[in-house]
């Protein structure tokens, strides 16, 4: 993305005072979750920005005490064939932020997969209910607190 490019953003961004990143060349903006859909809004719908794909929505646990958890989403402009990533960062105690379903339809599984691995809550999320684990089940395998063996008994498995 060419300086140019990122001073645009960066103008369209301005009253939310986002924090700048640089992933191996890659920008992106480090919000909170009470911007998150005002800035996806923006970085999809503005015709001189124009990030209409929502690449992937990933959960993070850096186990600590402050800002455990982050949520980074790839968004891809197709139009101007450039990367972007907006990051969230998320309290320890009952993670959650607003779903991106009504930006980009696609938000709707990684969103549910986040739910499922690392429990955190989307608010207003259309369908949020676990994706690979079963309901029954009690834990959230990727969250760094999991043991790495699982925990015995926590879910039956077929016999061989």
């Amino acid at each position: 993305m060419t300086e140019q490019r990122l001073s645009l953003i960066k103008s369209k961004l301005e009253k939310f005072s986002p924090d700048y990143y640089d992933v191996n060349g890659t920008p992106g903006v480090v919000t909170n979750p009470q911007s998150i859909v005002e800035i996806c809004t923006i970085l999809k719908t503005d015709k001189e920005l124009c990030f209409d794909m929502l690449r992937d929505e990933i959960g993070i646990d850096n186990f600590t005490k402050k800002n455990r958890f982050e949520i980074v989403c790839y968004l891809y402009s197709t139009v101007f064939r450039e990367r972007f990533f907006v990051k969230v960062l998320l309290e320890s105690k009952n993670p959650e932020m607003p779903s991106l379903t009504s930006i980009w339809k696609s938000a709707n599984w990684y969103e549910r997969e986040v739910f499922d691995m690392f429990g955190i809550n989307f608010t207003n999320h259309p369908d949020l209910r676990r994706i690979y684990m079963p309901d029954e089940f009690e834990y959230f395998p990727l969250r760094k607190d999991f043991p790495l063996m699982g925990i015995p008994g926590s879910i039956i498995l077929p016999n061989k």
